[in-house]
């Protein structure tokens, strides 16, 4: 091999889930990895499954690899030398090669009702035998005019393959069947017309999923019928749902890969976080955080793992809390602040809010949530002090102390804030400045907790030195009034 061409070919029959978008991103790897190969990604769409085919499917396809950042060389919307690369539309295509394999003698119509070979699977299962087709193949079966299936004329034997990732493999007999190539609706098969359209595209890689290892030997066959040189299989692990052990699928919560864009996921995030799903740099290189360049940089088939990996959120969370922190700081106070309601996001202390919203984010949507839950509430409105309701003068006091001794040393904090100037009301100044007072006592927590506590209204919030320094002198000094 000369070069290097891979494919994604999707069907439109709904959304493109992580399990797809993987196989896309493996194969767009390998294409960009080796441009000195002429490397080159194809996306074609195969819709000849008309039934089960979505209205929008494909829009949504080109829309989801757009936002991971997978562009491809030639195919579907920018078209190429292979043109047209929708299925449907390469109908004489696929034509022409069965035409083929009937004058060879190694296709033939279909005579029988759906019900005929429902009878004929019901006899082998009553036997507690593989039900084949090809054990019911008419001796002489009609002339294939278009509105009967097409099948194609298999001989049984046991076929051997090399897989890219798997290694040796091999299936006995039962593997193979005569299975069709064009449905009587004139439309291909996927197993029929995927093999004529890598022909015809010069796919030297297929990225694959491991449920199309069991259809490989039916595969072979076709390529031997047609005397044509197989491309490389690459079989990818499983995706697996976090508890291990199946398949991520949509009860396992396998999303529409779209929604993690609405999520607040930055693709560069996703796009780290699904290529270390079932492939690693290498040996000795236990870097997480990469970047689209270094990992097209260290990506090899080698490296894929053949065991199943795990879709960890808590992990997808992490990857995309590290690629935040690699945004310029103004992209990220841009965004945060785009996320917050606009009530908030109006107010002239939104902006001193972003390193705190920062260190208790993961993704962009957490920023609303924490609006919707009252996490930030505090710092735009003083806490509601209702003892009766709240307990709040209980939650003020600090273990054994009294209220009298918690009330002082209030009052003490109220006298060193009030000494520091407005354009000195730092962080770093309020707390020096408590600081002083809480050492001189018994215990910090004396003074700590209960000017967090007057401040925020909450047991568990920021250290009171950032509140303070958030709302500013006056409402600091008017929160600690109220608490004594």
């Amino acid at each position: 091999m000369d070069k290097v061409i891979t494919r994604f070919a999707p069907s439109p029959t709904g959304f493109l889930h992580v399990g797809g978008v993987r196989t896309a991103l493996y194969a767009w790897l390998w294409a960009r990895k080796n441009k000195q190969n002429k490397g080159k990604f194809i996306l074609r769409i195969e819709d000849t499954d008309k039934k089960r085919e979505v209205a929008g499917s494909v829009e949504h396809i080109i829309k989801s690899l757009q936002w991971l950042g997978l562009d491809w060389d030639e195919g579907q919307d920018i078209g190429g030398a292979h043109a047209p690369y929708k299925q449907s539309e390469r109908v004489d295509i696929y034509k022409k090669y069965a035409d083929i394999l009937v004058e060879k003698g190694l296709a033939y119509g279909d005579p029988y009702t759906p019900e005929e070979i429902n009878s004929f699977r019901a006899k082998a299962e009553e036997e507690k035998k593989p039900f084949l087709y090809r054990k019911h193949r008419p001796k002489n079966p009609p002339y294939w005019d278009g509105t009967i299936p097409l099948r194609l004329k298999t001989s049984p034997k046991i076929y051997k393959w090399h897989d890219v990732v798997r290694g040796e493999l091999e299936a006995g007999e039962e593997a193979v069947d005569d299975f069709i190539l064009i449905k009587s609706d004139g439309y291909p098969t996927y197993n029929f017309a995927h093999i004529i359209d890598d022909l015809l595209m010069h796919v030297t890689h297929i990225f694959r999923a491991d449920e199309f290892i069991s259809s490989t030997p039916n595969f072979l066959a076709l390529y031997e019928a047609l005397e044509i040189t197989r491309p490389e299989f690459v079989t990818l692990p499983p995706i697996l749902g976090e508890a291990g052990g199946k398949k991520l699928g949509k009860r396992d919560g396998a999303k529409d890969i779209m929604d993690y864009e609405k999520e607040g996921y930055l693709p560069e995030a996703m796009f780290n976080f699904l290529a270390l799903i079932g492939w690693n740099p290498g040996k000795g290189d236990n870097r997480e955080v990469l970047t689209k360049e270094e990992i097209i940089e260290s990506f090899n088939l080698e490296h894929i793992q053949k065991a199943g990996a795990k879709f960890n959120v808590e992990k997808l969370d992490w990857l995309n809390k590290e690629h935040i922190k690699l945004l310029p700081p103004e992209d990220v106070e841009n965004k945060i602040l785009e996320w917050l309601p606009e009530n908030m996001r109006e107010s002239a202390i939104a902006p001193k809010l972003v390193p705190v919203i920062l260190e208790r984010i993961s993704k962009w949507s957490d920023v609303k949530t924490m609006a919707e839950v009252g996490e930030l509430d505090f710092f735009f409105q003083a806490p509601k002090m209702e003892f009766s309701s709240d307990n709040f003068k209980e939650k003020l006091l600090y273990k054994d102390a009294t209220p009298e001794k918690i009330a002082n040393n209030l009052k003490l904090a109220v006298k060193a804030l009030e000494n520091l100037p407005e354009e000195n009301f730092t962080k770093e100044d309020v707390k020096n400045s408590l600081m002083l007072v809480a050492d001189a006592l018994e215990s910090r927590g004396q003074l700590l907790h209960p000017v967090r506590f007057a401040l925020s209204g909450k047991d568990k919030s920021p250290d009171p030195f950032i509140i303070a320094s958030i709302i500013g002198k006056n409402e600091t000094i008017s929160r600690l009034q109220k608490a004594i």
